[in-house]
């Protein structure tokens, strides 16, 4: 059909954040036309991702995929963002690969917390004078700065700090990690509460993974966090409250293997323990807390650990705290709507040499929809109690 109808695909806006859902529109093709729609992504590392969808068009000779079905391709069904979240390494790609962005957004500023240990940060500040809420962004055992969950948050109004706590210069020559007390004086008092564009006295936690160790001992043990009402709320995704206030447990016997030889470490944790030393007691939390797990998370006894935290918090009467989002089929790497779902990659935690390949679990639909469902929650839980208020568009972004 080349040269006989012009552009009859159109994409709707051209341009839009990660967590926004765009349209895809086919016009004018012949009724009954069968399309493929496919879609070429270049990742910043430089490898190459892919996925597509099939569709015929309806009786006016048009196809629109956000009310269309596909019938065949990467997906099926009505997925108004299936050509994103479907997408998968091209043929003839190096195994294990996961799609990440990892570069700060020009609009943001990169930080060195000066100290014992110097740790490199990501300031995301909303457009606006300010001041806004702000938000210390943990991410997992992996290290390195990552920043786009950051960047998507501050378009919601909140001022968010990424930083990277696992492979400072510092912390990769020493080996010694970060306590809650250089969180304290280095990360919460010296750059959060003093800088010109936070709301020091309204602040929350975001941990993912092994983030969510720091955000629960934080929120329950920091006289800073826990005491003051500096911090508004805590979020922790795919973790564990199982770990012992000076250190973890060393249950390596319990790693196993899939039949592919991917590694799962969900044992490590398993059976959740009765001593109270073993784990974080939540029952002190004095803020709320929205704890976001997939029951498929083969890298961690998350799910089973929400279930312990919610009866522990319950005996202790403070279970009005905590939300808990817990979805079927979802796995370990529950990130911003529309990334591609990784279910195993090569994977190499701070610290450690040599990379492994690493199964993280879930099924690509059932985990797609909650990594939708779950940000729309998590801004929606954050807004309400660093701004207060039950819309989350309906405050001033700045000046409170």
């Amino acid at each position: 059909m080349e040269g006989s109808i012009p552009n009859p695909l159109s994409v709707h806006p051209s341009r839009a954040l990660m967590d926004e859902a765009f349209v895809i529109l086919v016009q004018n093709v012949p009724p009954g036309f069968q399309v493929t729609l496919h879609a070429l992504h270049r990742c910043e590392d430089g490898h190459r991702w892919e996925a597509c969808a099939h569709y015929v068009a309806d009786s006016s000779g048009n196809i629109n995929a956000a009310d269309d079905c596909s019938v065949g391709g990467s997906y099926f069904g009505v997925e108004p963002m299936g050509l994103l979240w479907s997408l998968k390494p091209v043929p003839g790609s190096k195994p294990g690969l996961r799609w990440v962005r990892c570069a700060c957004d020009p609009t943001h500023s990169n930080i060195h917390v000066n100290g014992p240990q110097k740790l490199h940060c990501c300031f995301g500040p909303p457009k606006g004078p300010g001041p806004f809420p702000g938000l210390l962004d943990l991410w997992g055992g992996g290290g390195q700065l990552m920043e786009y969950r950051s960047a998507l948050l501050a378009s919601h109004g909140i001022a968010s700090l990424a930083l990277d706590y696992l492979t400072s210069k510092i912390t990769t020559e020493t080996g010694k990690m970060v306590d809650n007390q250089y969180f304290e004086v280095r990360i919460w008092s010296q750059v959060l509460q003093q800088h010109p564009q936070v709301l020091g006295s309204r602040i929350a936690m975001l941990g993912l993974s092994l983030g969510t160790v720091f955000t629960l001992k934080m929120a329950v043990y920091s006289p800073v966090a826990s005491l003051s009402p500096q911090l508004r709320c805590a979020v922790c995704i795919s973790g564990s409250h199982i770990q012992p206030v000076s250190g973890g447990p060393q249950n390596f016997e319990k790693i196993s293997f899939s039949e592919q030889d991917e590694v799962i470490w969900r044992g490590l944790l398993l059976p959740i323990p009765s001593d109270p030393s073993l784990k974080v007691d939540v029952g002190r939390l004095q803020c709320p807390l929205l704890l976001v797990v997939g029951e498929d998370d083969q890298n961690w006894c998350s799910h089973e650990s929400a279930t312990d935290m919610k009866q522990m918090m319950e005996r202790a009467g403070n279970d009005q705290l905590l939300t808990l989002l817990s979805y079927p089929g979802t796995g370990h790497l529950i990130e911003p709507p529309y990334t591609p779902h990784t279910p195993s990659s090569m994977f190499r935690g701070a610290g450690v040499g040599q990379k492994m390949m690493v199964l993280w679990g879930g099924k690509t639909p059932e985990h797609s929809a909650a990594q939708e469902d779950s940000w729309r929650k998590i801004v929606t839980f954050l807004r309400r109690n660093l701004y207060g208020g039950s819309d989350p568009h309906a405050v001033n972004l700045s000046h409170l």
